[in-house]
Formats: C-alpha cells, structure tokens, sequence
C-alpha cells in the first residue's frame, strides 16, 4: 500500500477511536447519574367524590373512622344480631322478632320508594298522627322497635339509639343529591274499588314471594340459622298488628314498587291490583299481638283508613278496614272531616 493512503487509513481509524471514547464516556456518565440519583416520590391522585360514590355504604362508613357512626350501621342491619334476639347478653335484647330496620328500609336505608331514611332526621320533629304530638327522631325510631320489630323501646339518650341516629343523619350528608334523597316514604298505587281478593292473593303470594319467604311465611334463613336472609311475613318471628305494614294499603305501596326483590319502581312486575290482594293476604294471617292498641290515634280522624284495629270514626265495619274497599272510607272522611287521607 503506497505511503500516502496508509497514513490517511490511520488517520481515519483515529478519529473513529476518538468517536467511540465518546459514546462510551457518555453511557457510563449517563449509568452513573442514573445510579446515584434519588427516587422521586410517587404522587397518589387524590379521592374524587365518583370514586366515594363508587363506594358501598358499608365501605363508607368503615372508612369513616366514626366507632358511633360504624355502631349505628350495625345495629340497622344486623339488628337481630346486635340488638334482638341472636345478642348473646339478654340485658341488649331490645327487638323482639327476626326483622332488621334493613328488613323494611330497603338497601340499608336509602332505596328511592322502599321507604329511604334519607333527609329524614331533617324532617324531625314532626307531627305523628298515632301519638297526636309532635314527635322526635328517637321516638319515631322507637314506634319501630315497639311495632315492626315486636319488642321494647329504647332510652332515648342511651349509646344505641344515639348510634342508629348517627347512621341517619350521616345519610343525609353522604346521600344527599342522590334520587333517594328526592323522595320519601312510599309511592301510591291506584286502589282497587273492591275488597281484597284473598284467593287471588294467595296465587300472587305463591306465584312471586313464596320462593324467598317461603311457602308458610316464616322466611328462609341463613346457612347458619342464626339470621334472616329473607324475613318472615308473619308467624312469631314477623312485625306486629300495630305495624304500619299491617295495613293493607301502606303493604301494598311497599310491595308495588319493590317487591319481588330486586326490582324497584322504575320495572315493577305486579300490577297495583296484585299487590293489593297480597298485601291483604299476607296480613290476615297470624302474627305477634301489640297490646292497648286502643290508645292509638287519640284524634281519630287522622287514624289511617287501612287501620286493622279500631275504634274508628266512621260507620265502616273493621272487616272494611282491614280489606276494603277502601275509596268509599276515603270518601267519607273528605266530606265529613275535611280529611285527605291517603292510607
């Protein structure tokens, strides 16, 4: 190779050589940086209010941090459990039969017309009808513990009531804006003009409740036979004759727009005439005696017109008050006493 191109070749590799040191230094300096730097600490998005939404009443009010709170929920829908019959120290027993408040006051109190506690506790004190006063929260709750669920009432200021309020009036917060929040109570039916249809209701009962609540009424309960997964209807363990369930109209509103489980107001499955007729069926059968029921209502015009039991203020036999039909009662009270009435 003639001199010339030989040292052009050498210097060509020279600078190729200078290139490589270059890239090299550059990937170890980079590794070096890499090795020696601090982690940067990760960052945790906050909480949105979709994603406490997206959250179960349980695992909200687990979260809270609030013992009285978590108390209080437990006592709604486990009350059986924590304050009925399954409590092991006999001194807690306050309910006397197998129902929970979740038993009534369906998806643990805020199911839009399967009578929401949601805003309740805003709308105490209130005038009661049954007492002819106006009453407080705890007393409400009581008529509760007294009728739905056959047993005692609660000291007003003792830890377990003040729990159960807790649970409610937290509701109202965590609720609020919610389509349970927009409604109270029960949503009307159109009345038959006729009295209940027993056989009918009978058919409706075996057809659409028996599979939960069994055929007998007693409920179904739970693998361990300690609770309810679907609660009686009637028989020892269900609510008492001084119930508001105990009238057919009030029963009727429930079961309409919630009843098979599972579906609520917006795809109901019975008709009103179907629900009617259960609704009668289910209540002429046995269930638990609440005594001095007399002194119901001291003002009767506001006894609602579905009341099983009397006295009344009208020329209606009992048998039309736990049956029907009722729009000729309503009637009557519109006229005489200028009342609406609406159950």
């Amino acid at each position: 190779m003639p001199e010339q191109e030989f040292r052009k070749l050498v210097r060509s590799i020279g600078w190729l050589g200078v290139y490589l040191l270059g890239a090299v230094s550059t990937l170890f300096l980079g590794l070096f940086i890499f090795m020696n730097q601090k982690p940067t600490p990760s960052i945790t998005a906050p909480t949105t209010p979709t994603q406490t939404a997206a959250l179960s009443i349980a695992e909200r009010s687990a979260q809270s941090g609030d013992a009285q709170l978590q108390d209080g929920y437990a006592f709604f829908v486990h009350t059986d459990e924590t304050l009925g019959p399954q409590q092991e120290n006999p001194t807690r027993r306050i309910t006397g039969n197998g129902l929970k408040c979740s038993s009534c006051h369906l998806n643990e109190g805020t199911q839009p017309f399967g009578l929401p506690l949601n805003g309740v506790s805003q709308r105490f004190p209130q005038y009661r009808g049954r007492e002819d006063k106006v009453g407080t929260l705890a007393e409400r709750v009581n008529g509760c513990f007294t009728r739905s669920m056959n047993g005692k009432a609660l000291d007003t200021i003792q830890y377990e009531m003040k729990a159960i309020i807790s649970y409610i009036d937290w509701l109202d917060v965590n609720q609020a804006g919610t389509e349970a929040q927009k409604v109270k109570g029960l949503k009307p039916i159109e009345l038959p003009n006729r009295a209940v249809d027993l056989t009918h209701g009978k058919d409706v009962y075996d057809r659409a409740c028996a599979l939960c609540h069994q055929g007998n009424g007693l409920g179904l309960k739970n693998p361990g036979a300690i609770s309810y997964t679907y609660p009686p209807l009637w028989g020892p363990d269900a609510y008492n004759n001084g119930a508001g369930m105990s009238r057919v109209i009030t029963a009727a509103q429930f079961i309409k727009n919630n009843m098979p489980f599972g579906i609520n107001y917006e795809n109901p499955i019975l008709t009103d005439e179907e629900a009617y007729d259960v609704a009668g069926y289910i209540n002429q059968q046995t269930r638990p005696q609440k005594p001095n029921l007399e002194q119901d209502f001291p003002n009767l015009v506001k006894k609602p017109v579905s009341t099983p039991y009397p006295p009344y203020l009208d020329p209606f036999p009992q048998s039309q008050h736990q049956m029907g039909p009722y729009p000729e009662i309503i009637a009557y009270y519109a006229e005489k006493y200028k009342e609406v009435k609406k159950n």
